[in-house]
């Protein structure tokens, strides 16, 4: 709550209430050895004007920066109803909704997540939800080997993906003997390269855009991982769902797998999160998604109802049985895009994605102008990548001198491209942003004289 509104009666009252003289009497079962005691080094408190004043002083410090870095974290216009909804007590402090009963609200609002989500994707079901998306892409990887009857337990996935999502799904997913192949990209287009002769394999994973933010052949991918026998797991931006095909629309008869992040739909960017994974796949496979499902349904007296129709988390005794042991989901994140999508609907949501793209366009004219060169040919939604004539982190230091976040060093993920860097821009810039930047850009490639890192071959 913003303040505790209990005056010192009203405290005295609560206490009289239920016969104990202080409140520390609360507390007497606790050990005196075991109690902290007075917190000497904390400072007395302040009035509610003083610590308003401070928190913004600290705040004011961090400062104001124009952002063009994306990586799996993007900037977009949050209208002011989504967290004003999202935070009331009935969602702010509602937890899992086991009762019902007790849960309609809550409940109601998941299965209309559900709904939001599946249409999106063009697949039939959805869970909600999971932790983010690189533990989205670790369960999927799971579950595609769970489902694959041959017992095969090799992924294959392109170096496109996210890097830290890599690592994540290595980390999940090493101890359970699955093998994962990763796939080289062509350095013309930034797309994914396809082997000659793949073997056996669970699951193809397919980016859609991809961390470079070029577009995939999904439809190629798609028929190619299920002519091979393997399942295809669509990891792909929300935002580019509006207007991107679906994934349960890839190829002949659709991924059977999508997951992601879904931090672009209404999550800020507060120092890192905290985001949420989100998983939709075909119903054939619905009992190997880990997570809950909440069904619609009617009572006794034919109104209408909600509740949790499908729960395969290990609590619920399944033990070694479990389709995961990730138990915890992102509820109030879930609440937050409920309430985003909900009020930008399908054209708004699409609206974002088409000046989210347009705006990316004109970064990488206006950068390219400025001395920058496109790295990939293909085409792009709202990332591209871009070589420059100087080391990036030197680049990138002059530019946050000037308020700018200039986008990511590509240098240590992906050594091969030299002096790259990856930059975002997202419905939000406008036009004097665009040109702040390229000017910037410029200027300081102008006076840098240093030659940058050559590309590794």
């Amino acid at each position: 709550m913003p303040f505790i509104p209990h005056s010192e009666q009203d405290v005295a009252d609560m206490l009289a209430a239920i016969g104990a003289e202080r409140i520390d009497d609360l507390f007497d079962e606790i050990p005196a050895e075991l109690r902290a005691g007075k917190l000497a080094k904390v400072p007395s408190g302040l009035s509610e004007m003083a610590v308003s004043r401070l928190l913004t002083e600290r705040a004011e410090a961090d400062g104001r920066y124009l952002n063009f870095l994306g990586a799996g974290a993007y900037e977009h216009h949050i209208p002011a109803a989504v967290w004003q909804i999202t935070t009331r007590g009935e969602f702010y402090s509602a937890y899992t909704p086991y009762q019902a009963e007790a849960s309609q609200g809550t409940l109601q609002l998941i299965y209309e997540y559900q709904t939001m989500m599946t249409r999106l994707t063009g697949l039939d079901v959805s869970n909600a939800s999971l932790y983010d998306g690189g533990s989205g892409l670790a369960e999927a990887v799971l579950m595609a080997v769970r489902t694959h009857k041959s017992g095969v337990s090799r992924i294959l996935m392109p170096r496109t993906v996210h890097p830290l999502y890599r690592a994540a799904t290595r980390a999940i997913v090493h101890n359970q003997k699955i093998d994962i192949v990763e796939l080289d990209y062509d350095p013309a287009t930034g797309r994914t390269v396809l082997p000659a002769e793949p073997g056996a394999f669970a699951a193809l994973v397919i980016p859609q855009p991809n961390f470079f933010g070029v577009l995939e052949d999904v439809d190629g991918l798609t028929t190619w991982a299920h002519h091979h026998g393997g399942r295809a797991i669509a990891l792909v931006n929300p935002t580019s769902l509006a207007i991107l095909k679906a994934p349960g629309r890839w190829g002949s008869t659709g991924a059977d797998i999508a997951v992601g992040d879904g931090q672009p739909l209404g999550a800020p960017l507060a120092s890192g999160g905290p985001y949420f994974g989100f998983m939709c796949c075909k119903q054939e496979f619905v009992r190997q998604m880990p997570g809950r499902i909440v069904g619609r349904t009617v009572d006794a007296e034919g109104k209408p109802g909600f509740t949790l129709t499908l729960q395969a988390r290990e609590q619920h005794i399944r033990r070694s049985k479990a389709t995961s042991n990730i138990c915890t989901n992102q509820g109030l994140v879930v609440t937050a895009a409920t309430q985003y999508m909900s009020l930008l609907g399908p054209e708004g949501l699409a609206r974002v994605a088409r000046a989210s793209h347009g705006n990316a366009v004109k970064m990488v004219e206006k950068l390219t102008a400025a001395g920058a060169k496109r790295v990939f040919s293909g085409a792009f939604f709202h990332e591209a990548v871009l070589q420059l004539p100087a080391a990036v982190a030197k680049v990138l230091h002059a530019l946050l001198g000037q308020g700018i976040v200039g986008g990511y060093d590509l240098s240590r993920d992906y050594p091969e491209l030299g002096s790259a860097l990856l930059v975002c821009s997202t419905e939000t810039k406008t036009e004097e942003d665009l040109d702040k930047y390229a000017q910037q850009m410029q200027r300081i490639l102008s006076k840098t004289t240093e030659p940058p890192p050559c590309a590794r071959k």
